[in-house]
């Protein structure tokens, strides 16, 4: 029997990735399972992943600057604080190389909604890819971050050892961890975590 915890996983992540509809009787079936509101889980599923290409670095420099806002600040930075070269550097000149990542939007609108993407550092040729991942305030916690991780590492099968940058402060390393990944490393301003093959 499936416990409430794969539910969820199903319902949340796994129409995003095969961009098909699951049947009434199983929607019923989760809502009377787990407790879900009907209505709010059909908004949270109403969005589209698709990959990122070498246009989208506008994109970026926006879901850049959500990646620095906390739900607990009660000021948001900057906007230009995205400019800084130690947080520039995560989309600047987007399509270089070895950059992938995907993209959520609202199926309606097109609004943004999240992204996810890696590229490696230009000064170390042998450096593990970072990894940059974003969800605006007002759509956190509803499996959007982890529908855009899911994506990411499942395109990329080859990258078991990323970076997760602590500039835009300490990653939620549990949604990480739920991938597989382990921290191997700490640094001062990051944490390297490697996935078994």
């Amino acid at each position: 029997m499936l416990g409430r915890k794969n539910l969820r996983y199903m319902m949340l992540v796994q129409p995003h990735l095969s961009g098909s509809e699951h049947g009434c009787a199983f929607c019923s079936f989760v809502f009377a399972r787990t407790g879900y509101n009907k209505t709010l889980l059909r908004d949270r599923m109403d969005y589209v992943i698709r990959q990122l290409t070498t246009q989208d670095e506008p994109i970026l420099w926006e879901m850049l600057y959500y990646g620095l806002s906390s739900a607990e600040k009660k000021e948001p930075p900057s906007r230009d604080v995205v400019r800084r070269p130690e947080i520039a550097r995560y989309v600047e000149g987007w399509g270089r190389g070895g950059d992938t990542g995907f993209v959520a939007h609202d199926k309606k609108n097109r609004a943004l909604l999240g992204a996810a993407w890696l590229r490696r550092p230009t000064d170390k040729s042998d450096a593990s890819p970072e990894l940059a991942l974003a969800v605006k305030p007002e759509h956190r916690r509803h499996g959007v971050g982890t529908a855009l991780l899911t994506q990411l590492v499942r395109a990329n099968p080859d990258h078991s050892t990323i970076s997760v940058s602590f500039v835009a402060g300490k990653p939620v390393l549990r949604l990480y961890e739920r991938f597989g990944f382990k921290v191997v490393e700490q640094r001062p301003d990051a944490v390297v975590m490697h996935r078994p093959a």
